[in-house]
């Protein structure tokens, strides 16, 4: 926000380079979108996802189980490696939202644990 009465920084040139170019489209603020705000959260390490998802109270056992529901194949297998043997995990990344669904979470629900889990 950029107030006339602003006297320091960056305000007074943009507000003087806007008056001087009165023909430049400016955009209306669009708040970003909840998958691009999933896109810009950190990646969890192994550990803080389980200790997550243990604190939500769904165990390492749990995942597992619901991972083995899968129909067999390339899909199922490629998984259950994810799971094993990632060391990062990212918001946004298909296992975080398969194992959601099959646990019956939402994408709000992923969120607040994932945020959660981050300073874990």
């Amino acid at each position: 926000m950029s107030r006339r009465s602003d006297t320091f920084g960056l305000n007074v040139t943009i507000r003087k380079w806007l008056e001087e170019n009165p023909k430049f489209p400016i955009q209306p603020y669009t708040p970003p979108t909840p998958e691009e705000l999933r896109e810009a959260v950190p990646s969890l390490t192994a550990r803080q996802l389980r200790l997550g998802l243990v604190n939500k109270g769904i165990t390492p056992s749990q995942v597992v189980a619901a991972l083995e529901l899968l129909p067999s194949g390339r899909a199922k297998d490629t998984a259950l490696i994810e799971w094993e043997y990632a060391t990062t995990f990212q918001r946004t990344h298909a296992l975080v939202a398969l194992i959601g669904a099959v646990l019956g979470l939402t994408g709000e629900q992923i969120d607040k644990m994932w945020n959660s889990a981050l300073s874990l």
